[in-house]
């Protein structure tokens, strides 16, 4: 019998040659027609090749070679560009008859990471049957932006970092945006509009996570005053142990109500135990775009971490993640530009803690903070209005990054207060204009006397200046201001941005 004419025999020969023969020349996914590149900074393109292979990589006006290491990864830098484009970019090996990997469409601008929780992940088309964006329908009808460029990071959680993703860029179209983060499509099409440039957006967000999934274990495991995250995470994991009887239970409530004709009963959110893992998320879905040059990042985040027992380390958590991410990315202390959490009735959770932990990392270098108590929704965790939370981080944006130094991007921030008799007068920052009311009587303050206790104050304005004074308290020892979870609180600036929430005490580390 011939050999060669056995079909079994020549399908071994033909796999054990493909095993044999090289890998093909690759780029990671976050490298993909359509993609931004970052104008004005090295460019990194990097992939893998057959061991010691020699690639040549051809953008733009440039051409420049690098040789895989034994393990068959290469990388080089292309010089900086200035915004433009579409370009073309080629990757050729060198192994005799190997096709050259050619991307098209490329633009160089701005690129911009968007991660966080719910709010941040909540798409332009909202979250069916829960909540909706303001104008959802007719803002996805307008989403035709050739400027823009969108990258939805898929959610994933890992033990370990990962070094690519499995989705690529997008050209920005209403069916590309509606799936898309509704904050960050709105801060990038401000931005493109303003400052002419291609705008990439890259959206790494999972609803319900905690903020110490997102930080590398190379932090956590350096800092001991991160370790409450194992404490944290062991309790967690062992509540999971009943999680299938607990909602085979809730299913069987449900039944038995609605054979009764009466409504579903309510049952507690059970966050996915994989999102909660300790640097689960920076692993599986920051990791592999740290390679990638980014102009900064957009962050909102902080309602999972609101529980009273966890929201009093927020302070430290949320400032080892943004040293996190720079230390990885290696570009200095790039713009980390956040949204404090907003307002919504939550009695059992500190919401107020986490606000004002949020104000207070504002002492760290390079970041701005994007108020929203007065776009909150008190019955629904996720409020409709993005479109201005989107503007809020463009504000900070042009004032940080873009050159507009003299805009007002910020509300009345909190910078000290005095004892003055039995009333306290607070001063703020952000309040050269002037301060404002909302309404007709100033709202939510509150005085503590020597006990300790707040109770709620009356409130006036003088100049740039709040003081604040209650009838019982007749030797106040501290002042807060928009403390609680849902708060009626309405002081403004004169441009119009509200206040934060603060607390005179010294707050956790």
């Amino acid at each position: 019998m011939n050999s060669t004419r056995n079909p079994v025999f020549f399908l071994l020969v033909v796999l054990l040659s493909l095993l044999a023969s090289p890998a093909e020349v690759r780029l990671p996914d976050v490298i993909s027609s359509h993609a931004v590149f970052q104008r004005n900074a090295p460019i990194h393109i990097w992939g893998w090749a057959a061991p010691d292979e020699a690639v040549t990589v051809r953008f733009h006006d440039q051409s420049l070679q690098a040789t895989a290491d034994d393990l068959g990864r290469w990388a080089l830098w292309l010089s900086p560009e200035k915004a433009g484009g579409p370009y073309t970019l080629t990757v050729q090996g060198s192994r005799p008859g190997e096709a050259p990997l050619t991307l098209t469409d490329i633009l160089v601008g701005d690129v911009w990471l968007a991660s966080g929780q719910s709010n941040m992940e909540m798409p332009l088309m909202g979250f069916p049957g829960s909540a909706v964006v303001k104008n959802s329908s007719q803002e996805i009808a307008q989403a035709n932006l050739p400027q823009v460029r969108l990258l939805r990071i898929e959610k994933k959680s890992s033990f370990y970092p990962q070094t690519d993703i499995s989705t690529s860029w997008t050209e920005c179209t209403p069916q590309t945006a509606a799936q898309f983060s509704a904050v960050a499509y709105f801060f990038g099409r401000e931005i493109s509009q303003r400052e002419h440039v291609p705008i990439g957006l890259i959206d790494s967000t999972w609803g319900g996570t905690p903020v110490e999934a997102w930080i590398s274990m190379d932090t956590i495991g350096s800092n001991a005053g991160l370790m409450p995250v194992f404490s944290y995470w062991a309790q967690f994991t062992n509540e999971l142990s009943d999680r299938d009887l607990v909602l085979a239970r809730e299913k069987r409530d449900d039944d038995a109500a609605a054979q009764a004709g009466r409504p579903k009963p309510q049952h507690p959110w059970h966050p996915d135990g994989t999102s909660w893992q300790p640097s689960g998320l920076y692993n599986g879905m920051i990791a592999p775009l740290v390679p990638y040059t980014i102009k900064g990042v957009l962050w909102y985040q902080g309602e999972t971490n609101s529980n009273p027992v966890r929201a009093p380390y927020y302070a430290r958590f949320f400032r080892a993640l943004i040293a996190d991410w720079r230390m990885h990315w290696k570009e200095g202390n790039f713009p980390f530009l956040f949204v404090q959490i907003s307002n919504f009735y939550s009695p059992n959770e500190d919401w107020g803690m986490v606000r004002d932990a949020q104000r207070r990392t504002l002492n760290v270098a390079n970041t701005a903070m994007a108020v929203t108590l007065d776009i909150g929704d008190r019955n629904n965790v996720h409020p409709a209005d993005k479109q201005d939370v989107g503007a809020r981080l463009a504000l900070a944006a042009r004032a940080l990054v873009y050159g507009e130094p003299q805009l007002e991007y910020s509300g009345p921030l909190f910078r000290t207060a005095t004892v003055e008799g039995r009333a306290m007068r607070v001063w703020f920052d952000h309040a050269g204009g002037g301060l404002m009311i909302h309404g007709t009587e100033l709202k939510g303050f509150e005085i503590a006397g020597e006990d300790g206790k707040f109770v709620p104050a009356k409130a006036r304005i003088e100049g740039q200046t709040v003081v604040v004074e209650a009838t019982d308290v007749s030797r106040p020892q501290a002042v807060r201001y928009g403390w609680a979870s849902f708060t009626d609180a309405n002081l403004f600036n004169q441009a119009g941005l509200p206040a934060s929430t603060f607390t005179s005490e010294q707050g956790p580390d």
